[in-house]
């Protein structure tokens, strides 16, 4: 029988099978590589993408904060108009009260009494004058109390000098002025 050497054959399959094995490892590290480059360009491709909206976002939010502080400085401007327009709208309801009250003053001022000096401040008046006597000044202050404008008389000093050879009463009277009620105001 002949003899057969079956070791050359097996040394050949064992090479065959050694380089098909560093070849399949071959393909199996590029395919590897090719799947980390593939999802490296993604990964940054998605980064890219999120830093673009990132700075959008940033530059949106300038913009917004530049028109919250326009906003703001409007909202200042407004309060200080309508601050303006509430002061001179009472002016204006207020100016009639000036006459209003000269007209009451002069109503309540009995004969012998003048008056030297008015202050006022707020809703309070002061009154300094003079009367040819103490019962004058009493009329004065009842006239006042009966007043519907003029309200709270008080008298703060009176005292009795001589002026020249007439003794007359210095006072200062202090009252409050107030806007009488109508009665459509009493209805609502």
């Amino acid at each position: 029988m002949a003899r057969i050497n079956l070791l050359p054959w097996r040394e050949v399959q064992r090479k065959e099978k050694t380089q098909e094995f560093f070849v399949m490892l071959g393909v199996g590290a590029v395919l590897a590589a090719v799947v980390v480059i593939v999802v490296h360009v993604y990964h940054s491709q998605l980064i890219e993408a999120q830093q673009n909206r990132n700075t959008f976002l940033e530059n949106q939010i300038v913009q917004l904060d530049t028109k919250i502080e326009e906003i703001k400085e409007l909202e200042n401007e407004k309060k200080k108009l309508l601050a303006r327009m509430r002061a001179i709208e009472q002016l204006q309801g207020n100016r009639p009260l000036i006459v209003r009250f000269f007209d009451e003053l002069v109503g309540s001022l009995p004969e012998g009494v003048s008056v030297t000096e008015i202050s006022q401040s707020g809703s309070s008046i002061t009154i300094n004058g003079e009367a040819q006597s103490n019962a004058r000044v009493s009329s004065f202050m009842r006239n006042l109390e009966s007043s519907e404008w003029l309200t709270s008389p008080a008298l703060d000093i009176i005292k009795v000098e001589n002026a020249g050879e007439v003794r007359v009463s210095v006072f200062i009277l202090r009252f409050t002025q107030v806007i009488p009620k109508t009665s459509e105001e009493d209805d609502i």
